[in-house]
């Protein structure tokens, strides 16, 4: 899947979606251009598997996309025997 471009707002991607017991789900974060960003790509996106309401999508670098807010950037969603049901940029929680 590939998103129209997005401009948002927020520290990280939140994601609501179901896997099999096989399934998986991996998320770029592409420029304008449609080219990766370093540290975003699908490559760097650890699979993503379970059930839940808002699972926070982390890269090798962690989740942190702040330095991205603001752009325009595409996501590609790669999907194995998953449904997304929806995705949010949501300000980070802060530390107790």
């Amino acid at each position: 899947m590939l998103t129209r471009p997005l401009v948002f707002h927020g520290h990280q991607l939140d994601l609501n979606f179901s896997t099999s017991a096989a399934g998986s789900i991996r998320v770029e974060v592409q420029d304008e251009a449609g080219a990766p960003v370093a540290g975003f790509a699908l490559a760097d996106c650890p699979e993503i598997f379970g059930d839940t309401l808002a699972r926070v999508v982390t890269w090798k670098r962690g989740a942190d996309l702040s330095r991205l807010a603001g752009k325009p950037v595409w996501l590609r969603c790669d999907f194995e025997d998953a449904d997304l049901y929806a995705f949010r940029f949501a300000k980070a929680p802060t530390s107790p």
